[in-house]
């Protein structure tokens, strides 16, 4: 289901929850908002009012995925940049990282199982971002 995006700084801030698999819902949702909006490339819950720890977002290849619990736990290649964000007015500046690895789960037959994933360029900014906005860091 589309939902409408939240603004509010206080649930904004506010570090997430850990998921579970009995949060499909949510993460269909996410992928539901994201793909109603246009030029946007990722979405935590968040954004959208849960505050569990969800993020989905468009690779590459403006392929749909989602993470539940991700964790960064490789940064390499450190670059500072200026971000928009869908939920906040002005940009910020940030320091991203060009490589790095994510522990996170993924549903897979009704149950989260635990993935490590490199990425790199782009989608390795908008990983971290979405990590950002877990932890309940207004970017």
């Amino acid at each position: 289901m589309i939902k409408e995006l939240v603004m509010d700084e206080a649930l904004l801030s506010k570090p997430c929850e850990a998921a579970t698999a009995d949060d499909a819902d949510v993460a269909q949702d996410l992928l539901d908002t994201l793909a109603s909006l246009e030029d946007a490339a990722c979405l935590a819950a968040n954004q959208i009012g849960v505050t569990k720890s969800i993020v989905a977002y468009l690779d590459e290849k403006d392929e749909a995925h989602v993470m539940y619990n991700p964790v960064l736990k490789l940064a390499l290649g450190a670059f500072k940049t200026t971000e928009g964000c869908l939920t906040r007015d002005e940009e910020s500046k940030v320091t991203r990282f060009d490589r790095i690895k994510v522990a996170y789960d993924e549903l897979a037959d009704g149950a989260l199982k635990p993935r490590k994933r490199d990425f790199s360029g782009w989608t390795a900014q908008v990983i971290q971002h979405m990590i950002d906005h877990c932890k309940g860091k207004l970017v």
